[in-house]
């Protein structure tokens, strides 16, 4: 997926590995991303990651911890 830079405002996106860089994208697609984006990181990263994300997360908003939380339950 090519990332926005408006999502990745204090980094390069073109430089950012989806597999180094998972929690980094997680989080900042679930506080920030729009529909296409929250979309590719459900199907690309396996629902147990997603949960260890969210769930140990200090930046995440309460409400977006709360809906995440459900999404990566299925």
């Amino acid at each position: 997926m090519k990332f926005r830079q408006a999502l990745f405002w204090d980094t390069n996106p073109n430089k950012i590995d989806p597999k180094k860089n998972a929690q980094y994208i997680i989080e900042r697609v679930a506080d920030f991303g729009n529909d296409k984006e929250a979309r590719w990181v459900l199907n690309f990263y396996s629902n147990r990651l997603l949960r260890k994300v969210i769930s140990k997360s200090r930046c995440l908003r309460p409400e977006t911890k709360s809906l995440w939380t459900l999404m990566a339950k299925k």
